[in-house]
C-alpha cells in the first residue's frame, strides 16, 4: 500500500512541476506570440497529454483514498498509470526536454527553425535571438568512416548550431574512444539520414568552435 501511494507522490512531484512550468509558460507568452507561432511549439500542442496525466494520478489518489465497507483501502491502478505512460513515452521526453529549452519562454518570433528542427532527446541550451543557437543532446551517436583510413569509428555529438542568418547547420562530434579527437562539420539534415560536410572557411570554423566553447566554459 505505502508504495502505491509513493508511486503517485513520485510522479505528481516530477510531472506535476513540469505542467505546472508549461502552462505557465503559455500564459506568460501567449500575449506577445501570434497564434501561428505559439503553434509551433511542440510544448503547446503537446501540453495536454501531461494534462490529462495529472488528472489520471488525482483520480487513482482519490479512488485509493476512499474507504470501502470494511474500512479497507483501494490501491491505486499502477498498471493504468505504467500504460498511460508508456503510450506517450515519446511525448513526456519530449516535454521534460521542452521545460529545459532556451525556447520555452522566449517571446521572440525569430528566424529559426526551433521546434521543427527538434531532434529526440534535445533542447536548446543558448540562442541569442538573432544568428545562432545551439542545441544539445542526449545519447546521441553516429558511426562514421574516416575517408582517409576507411576506418570506422563511434562518435558522441556534443552539439548541433543552427546559423539561421546563413541558413546554414552545424555539428560538433567528439571521438567515444578519444576525447581528444573532434569534429565541427556542416550537417546537411535529410529526410532518411543526414550528410556532413567539411568546413573549409577558417574564419567560420573558429567562430563556431568559439562559441561552443563558451557554452563548456
Amino acid at each position: 500500500m505505502k508504495s502505491d501511494f509513493e508511486l503517485i507522490t513520485k510522479e505528481k512531484e516530477r510531472w506535476g512541476k513540469i505542467y505546472t512550468d508549461i502552462y505557465y509558460a503559455i500564459d506568460n507568452i501567449s500575449p506577445f506570440l501570434s497564434e501561428d507561432f505559439l503553434k509551433r511549439k511542440k510544448f503547446y500542442a503537446k501540453g495536454k497529454v501531461l494534462k490529462d496525466y495529472m488528472k489520471l494520478l488525482e483520480e487513482e489518489e482519490q479512488k485509493s483514498n476512499k474507504k470501502g465497507f470494511f474500512s479497507r483501502f483501494t490501491s491505486p491502478d499502477e498498471g493504468k498509470i505504467n500504460s498511460y505512460k508508456a503510450s506517450n513515452r515519446e511525448t513526456f521526453t519530449q516535454l521534460e526536454n521542452c521545460s529545459k529549452c532556451a525556447c520555452f519562454n522566449c517571446v521572440v518570433e525569430c528566424s529559426f527553425k526551433t521546434c521543427n528542427s527538434c531532434r529526440r532527446n534535445s533542447h536548446i541550451k543558448s540562442c541569442d535571438h538573432n544568428k545562432l543557437n545551439i542545441r544539445v543532446h542526449d545519447n546521441f551517436t553516429l558511426d562514421l568512416t574516416n575517408n582517409d583510413t576507411g576506418k570506422e569509428d563511434k562518435f558522441k555529438v556534443l552539439a548541433t548550431l543552427e546559423d539561421c542568418e546563413k541558413d546554414q547547420e552545424y555539428i560538433i562530434i567528439e571521438n567515444i574512444r578519444d576525447v581528444n579527437d573532434r569534429y565541427i562539420l556542416y550537417l546537411y539534415a535529410g529526410i532518411k539520414e543526414d550528410t556532413y560536410g567539411e568546413i573549409t572557411d577558417e574564419d567560420e570554423f573558429n567562430f563556431i568552435s568559439q562559441r561552443f566553447e563558451t557554452l563548456e566554459a
